[in-house]
Formats: structure tokens, C-alpha cells, sequence
């Protein structure tokens, strides 16, 4: 009997996930660029709180624009909330660098320095304890100048940061996050009570229920590109899924970026080279180059 809630919520969430994950739906209101996302509360007066909406907005900039299409890469059912996840999420994740914090390096007295602050004290002769005196002022004065390059040069490296970070944000997708107070109720775990808790936020295309989901599609299949999707792959397709349009790639690399795993393959389409970058596993952007 104590196991019964969880194995529906097993049960339920998988239900979801082939439902849902691997389509496209197209959203009514700009989206965050942060895992935080969109909190929306079913039954509430106000489901949507504009105030934080617009916070969330302003700190972390628009990931997902209205009317823009994103993909559904994740389904997660908590205890208390349902996790609605479009083309990865959003960022800051487990893994996504959001620290903007760079250390400073301090330039320390040499041992050079010490010596003649030794001597200076027990120098007694007023001409010498004068030259020592200067030396250790000019060699204080390097050193500021030394801590000063530091501070200049951490700034500059903070704000590549920032930047660097900003424009992840505006590539990592977003969420919703369907939250009820007393917990997840069994009706709530159904498509159409997705469906509806979203209503005023999404659009669901109208072939949506028909398609069959792309979880497990294996790579290199021969299966027909999922419906409405052109020749080329959308931000925030799965590798299987730009694998099922492009064929498997002619070489994969991977590099890190921070504690990000940034893998890039590259693929020789009918148009051109298409050169595509996921970051685990969803694809964040691409290029082409013409034949």
C-alpha cells in the first residue's frame, strides 16, 4: 500500500514521457532562460504569477520568445510539481556554470622584501636606512601596479563570463512548472490534464496526439522525420532525432566547456555540411556550409 503512490507516479510519468517528449508545441508567453522557469498553479485564482514571471524575465532574459516553437525534451513528476521541459530546460541545471566569480591572484612580498625590511630594522645608519627605505617603497609600488593588472585583468575575465553565461541562458531552453500545494493528484497525471493545466501558455498542434514518440528511435533508422519538421534539424531535437533526418554524422568530437560536455558532429546533407553542437544529448545550435 505505501509503494502504491510512487508506482503511479512510475507509471503516470512514463505514460507522459512517450506522450509528450520528442514534440514540438509552440508557446503563447515569452519564456526565461533559467531552470526556474514559468511556475504555474492549476485551479488558483491567478495561476501565473506576472510579477516573478517578469523578474524571472528581466534577470535571466527571454530563452523561448511567443509564438516561437520548442521541443519537449523532458517530463519530470515530483512529489509537488510537474516539470514541463522545452528545448533542455533551461539553464543551470546540474552541471551549467553560473558562477561569474573569477579569483584574484595577490601579489606577495618577495623574499627579497623581507630581507630589507629585516635590514631596515637593524640598520642604524640614517643614509642606508634611507636607501633600504626607498628600495621597499619602489618595491611596494610594483607590487600595487602588479595587483592593479590582476583586478583589471579579472574584470575583463568576469565579464566574458557574464556574457558568456547570458548567451547559454538564451540557449538552454525553459520549463513549466505545474505545482500543487497538497501534492501531484492522480488526475492530474494524464496528457489532457497537462493539456488543460497549460491551455492559456501553449498551443498544442492539432496532429499532436496522433504522433508516435521519438523516445528509443534509434540511430540511423529509416523512420519517416516526425510531422511538419523540414529537411534541416530545429533547435532542441535529440541526437537520434537529427540522426533520423541527417543521416549518422561523419565525425563526433567532444570538448568541455567549464563542466559542460559540448559534443559536435558534423553531418553531410543533400544542402551542405551541416555542423551541429548538442549539449547533453539536445541540440543547442548549428551551421551549415553550401556545396
Amino acid at each position: 500500500m505505501l509503494a502504491t503512490p510512487a508506482a503511479l507516479h512510475g507509471q503516470s510519468e512514463a505514460t507522459l514521457k512517450d506522450h509528450f517528449e520528442g514534440k514540438s508545441v509552440k508557446v503563447k508567453i515569452a519564456m526565461p532562460g533559467t531552470e526556474d522557469g514559468v511556475d504555474i498553479y492549476p485551479g488558483a485564482e491567478k495561476p501565473l504569477d506576472f510579477s516573478r514571471h517578469a523578474t524571472r524575465l528581466k534577470d535571466n532574459g527571454t530563452a523561448i520568445k511567443a509564438g516561437d516553437e520548442a521541443m519537449v525534451t523532458k517530463i519530470k513528476v515530483k512529489s509537488k510539481l510537474i516539470e514541463f521541459q522545452l528545448d533542455g530546460g533551461g539553464y543551470g541545471t546540474l552541471g551549467d556554470e553560473t558562477s561569474t566569480t573569477v579569483p584574484v591572484t595577490v601579489a606577495t612580498k618577495t623574499k627579497h622584501e623581507e630581507n630589507l625590511e629585516d635590514q631596515l630594522e637593524r640598520e642604524s645608519d640614517a643614509a642606508r636606512r634611507r636607501e633600504i627605505k626607498e628600495e621597499l617603497d619602489d618595491l611596494e609600488e610594483e607590487r600595487e601596479r602588479e595587483n592593479a593588472r590582476n583586478r583589471a585583468s579579472v574584470a575583463s575575465a568576469e565579464e566574458t563570463r557574464k556574457s558568456n553565461i547570458r548567451q547559454r541562458r538564451l540557449e538552454g531552453g525553459s520549463r513549466f512548472n505545474i505545482r500543487y500545494a497538497n501534492g501531484v493528484p492522480p488526475e492530474a497525471l494524464t496528457p489532457d490534464a497537462i493539456k488543460a493545466a497549460l491551455a492559456a501558455y501553449v498551443d498544442f498542434p492539432g496532429p499532436f496526439a496522433q504522433e508516435a514518440p521519438h523516445e528509443g528511435l534509434p540511430v540511423g533508422t529509416d523512420a519517416a522525420p516526425r510531422a511538419g519538421s523540414s529537411a534541416l534539424p530545429t533547435k532542441g531535437m535529440l541526437e537520434a532525432e537529427v540522426d533520423q533526418i541527417l543521416g549518422k554524422p561523419e565525425r563526433t568530437s567532444d570538448r568541455m566547456e567549464g563542466r559542460l560536455k559540448v559534443t559536435t558532429r558534423v553531418y553531410r546533407a543533400p544542402a551542405g555540411q551541416v555542423t551541429a553542437e548538442f549539449v547533453e544529448g539536445v541540440l543547442i545550435r548549428y551551421t551549415m556550409t553550401s556545396n
